[in-house]
């Protein structure tokens, strides 16, 4: 059974190219239930109220309620007005302040990055969609049930592979594997030593391993190292002055950040693991940005400024992804995600968790955009599935709310 599109690209953003601009604002300090907010933007008083701001409330529920240590977001309307806001505590040892727009890992929306610059390769002639991988990284993807010839590029953007995830091989204990290096080949080796989910095309299932072979793919075409191609063909470009792709090596967040916490097991004692080797996700999640710089990002790469019109339309054709999704009738293009809101709206962007922190992010076709991250994952904050799900749930609830209301 092959896979077929369902939804293809939306067109006002795509008329929208060079028409965003970020205005700085103050933050709102949701746990002081303060609020401060640039004049110019002339919010009405039930917006300047912290307790009746919707946002806020959400806000301080995912710390009071979900037992997240921090929230962190930004919201920009259609006209590109930003607002801030966090929640909590930004060092539960010091009680120091959440910063405004501080930075945090960016897990798996960095797929949406590595997408791009794929898409930007088949733009040029370089990469063709339909070929196999075997084409480009020859005698690399092979094992039991698994066969390069059959996956095409396609399948690995749009995770139709069947490839087993190579996540589920690391140790479940963040603290065990916090300071390992690990070399992407290495990790490949971990995914293609398990046996094939299922047929190239059948279904859609997530796999980091997609991802990891289209960093590799990426550096093979283009001969330069993948975070290099990232940094000068995305990042730089659109000005994302708080995004970097960390160095071999680097554990630190180098900028204003909130400290990230995990636990040993599903919902125990959290502790600071903002220290980590972020190699362990590499193409697939190993981004530090902001919540302003994603929105930045999504916004343009919507509005045409990242893809040309061709390519954007392949990104933005999309295959049903409910599998494993907590909102129904979710879909996947080529590293997005369509997510139907609550007042009707589709909003195009991504979720990324890596220990210490979580976080979604999207715009919607008419410019309005959100990204929200907390300082957690559900899975540390939470003993149940039942109650991990519902606690990640809440975060992308909060983009709903932001966006929508």
């Amino acid at each position: 059974m092959s896979v077929r599109p369902l939804t293809s690209a939306p067109n006002k953003l795509k008329k929208q190219r060079g028409r965003r601009v970020l205005s700085v604002v103050a933050a709102l300090a949701v746990l002081g239930g303060g609020l401060a907010v640039s004049g110019s933007l002339a919010y009405g008083a039930e917006n300047r109220a912290g307790e009746r701001d919707a946002v806020s409330k959400g806000a301080k529920s995912l710390v009071h309620e979900d037992g997240f240590p921090a929230v962190l977001a930004a919201v920009e309307d259609s006209r590109g007005h930003v607002r801030d806001y966090t929640a909590g505590t930004g060092d539960r040892e010091t009680g120091a302040a959440v910063p405004v727009n501080g930075q945090v890992r960016a897990g798996s929306n960095t797929k949406s990055f590595t997408a791009a610059v794929v898409l930007q390769l088949v733009g040029e002639g370089k990469v063709d969609l339909d070929e196999p991988i075997e084409t480009y990284l020859p005698g690399l993807v092979h094992g039991d049930g698994i066969d390069g010839t059959r996956i095409t590029v396609r399948n690995l953007l749009q995770h139709t592979s069947g490839l087993p995830d190579y996540t589920q091989s690391l140790d479940p204990n963040p603290f065990e594997i916090r300071d390992t290096y690990y070399h992407p080949r290495d990790l490949l080796d971990l995914a293609l030593s398990k046996k094939a989910v299922f047929e190239p095309g059948a279904k859609w299932q997530y796999s980091n391993t997609n991802y990891l072979l289209a960093g590799l793919l990426v550096e093979k075409v283009t001969g330069r190292p993948f975070g290099e191609e990232i940094t000068n063909r995305v990042i730089h470009p659109l000005g994302l002055k708080d995004t970097y792709w960390p160095s071999v090596g680097e554990r630190g967040i180098r900028g204003s950040h909130p400290k990230g916490y995990g636990s040993t097991t599903p919902g125990g004692p959290l502790k600071d693991i903002t220290r980590l080797d972020p190699s362990q996700a590499w193409a697939a999640g190993q981004l530090v940005t902001t919540p302003r710089d994603l929105n930045r990002f999504f916004s343009a790469l919507l509005g045409g400024e990242v893809l040309d019109a061709a390519e954007l339309e392949e990104m933005t054709t999309t295959v049903p992804a409910a599998e494993g999704s907590v909102t129904p009738n979710t879909e996947y293009g080529l590293g997005l995600f369509r997510t139907p809101l609550s007042c009707g709206e589709e909003l195009w962007g991504h979720g990324g968790s890596i220990h210490g922190y979580e976080t979604f992010s999207g715009v919607t076709d008419d410019g309005r955009a959100a990204t929200v991250a907390v300082t957690a994952l559900s899975s540390a904050v939470a003993a149940e599935p039942e109650e991990m799900q519902k606690a990640h749930k809440h975060v992308q609830d909060l983009v709903d709310t932001a966006v929508c209301k």
